[in-house]
């Protein structure tokens, strides 16, 4: 037996004797006590599990936050837990219209859908020469233009260039077009990290 182990045993009969004496001092009929004895051992064992799960309970915790918020700033620092599909999905603002993005480092151009396009009145550059883009589902002709404020958690772009398609369905993909303009931008384990210039 370790010295935790002791250390442990030690406390864990001292909570019993504190337990077993508070019921025993109130004097209650002994079916009583047994309920208070199961109460007390559930909430005793409930601490445990806590306790000893407490590093996959906060990595449950962190993966529903940013599932539901698609994020979690901490400092200035955004931090993105990877989804069950194996990316990095975040939700970011056009113009101020909220949209699910995939963030692909292997993508130039942020890429935006045709309906994320008209909802959020992106202004498209319709005189210009369409760009032949070479996506995961094959070459891809798409229109340019630029979105007049694009936020991502706590980080702010003004006037950024993005791409779109019809191709492109409903996915909209953040590329190396924003991400370029962090300070820093890494993966640390499972988590996605987007670190802005300032704060």
């Amino acid at each position: 037996m370790s010295e935790n182990d002791s250390i442990q045993l030690i406390w864990s009969v001292g909570a019993l004797i504190l337990v077993g004496s508070g019921l025993i001092a109130r004097r209650l009929p002994i079916g009583q006590t047994f309920k208070l004895v199961a109460v007390w051992i559930a909430i005793f064992a409930g601490a445990l599990l806590l306790v000893s799960y407490r590093g996959a309970i906060t990595a449950a915790w962190r993966r529903i936050v940013g599932e539901l918020v698609g994020g979690q700033t901490v400092g200035n620092a955004l931090r993105i837990p990877m989804s069950d599909d194996g990316h990095f999905w975040v939700n970011a603002s056009v113009n101020g219209v909220s949209q699910r993005f995939l963030i692909d480092s292997g993508a130039t151009t942020t890429a935006l859908s045709t309906a994320l396009v008209r909802n959020a009145g992106v202004e498209i550059d319709t005189g210009a020469m369409p760009q032949l883009l070479s996506t995961a589902n094959g070459e891809v002709q798409a229109q340019p233009g630029r979105v007049a404020a694009f936020t991502v958690g706590p980080i702010r772009s003004h006037d950024l260039r993005i791409v779109t398609a019809a191709a492109f369905g409903d996915t909209n993909v953040i590329g190396m077009n924003f991400l370029s303009t962090l300070k820093a931008w890494r993966v640390e384990g499972q988590t996605l990290v987007l670190e802005p210039w300032g704060g």
